[in-house]
């Protein structure tokens, strides 16, 4: 993850991204037990606009560094990584107040806990659902502090589903 972390921090400095936050199970164990995942997910905001292909820079940048594709991803390190780009006013903010972490010296931005548990609730699928689920056993983040970013979103409705689904006492 260190590795990740470095290359990411890179990509922004030299200007291939403007910004990035890992987000999805990756992001998840900062705030809650280990889960099983295969990947890690980046969200990245890119310089690219006027391109079809919003991720080349990041897969030309890569290639020259030695990182190689692995179907969606690219394999950095241990992790085959797949880039996001930033899809909803929501991710975009999930990235912009995202915490910087310290992962073995290597300052590493991951999204908060609340926009991870509403960016899964604005997915839905099962895993996701589950990964709210730990985010909120874990304390990482309240019931409170979901609703208000949900209906910031609108999730309201989505999220008053979840918790007569899951949360009712």
């Amino acid at each position: 993850m260190k590795e990740l972390a470095q290359l990411l921090n890179e990509l922004q400095r030299v200007g291939v991204i403007r910004n990035y936050a890992l987000f999805g199970a990756t992001a998840q164990m900062r705030y809650t037990e280990a889960v099983a995942t295969l990947d890690a997910d980046v969200l990245v905001s890119v310089n690219a606009e006027d391109r079809l292909d919003v991720l080349g820079g990041i897969y030309e940048f890569c290639a020259a560094k030695g990182y190689r594709p692995e179907g969606e991803a690219i394999r950095v390190g241990a992790w085959p990584t797949q880039f996001v780009p930033a899809f909803s006013s929501l991710t975009e903010e999930a990235m912009e107040q995202a915490v910087t972490a310290d992962f073995e010296g290597v300052a590493f931005r991951v999204v908060r806990a609340d926009h991870l548990a509403v960016i899964a609730l604005s997915v839905g699928r099962a895993k996701d659902l589950t990964r709210i689920l730990a985010l909120l056993e874990s304390g990482s983040v309240t019931r409170d502090a979901i609703r208000e970013l949900a209906a910031r979103h609108g999730l309201a409705q989505s999220w008053r589903r979840f918790e007569r689904k899951f949360l009712n006492d």
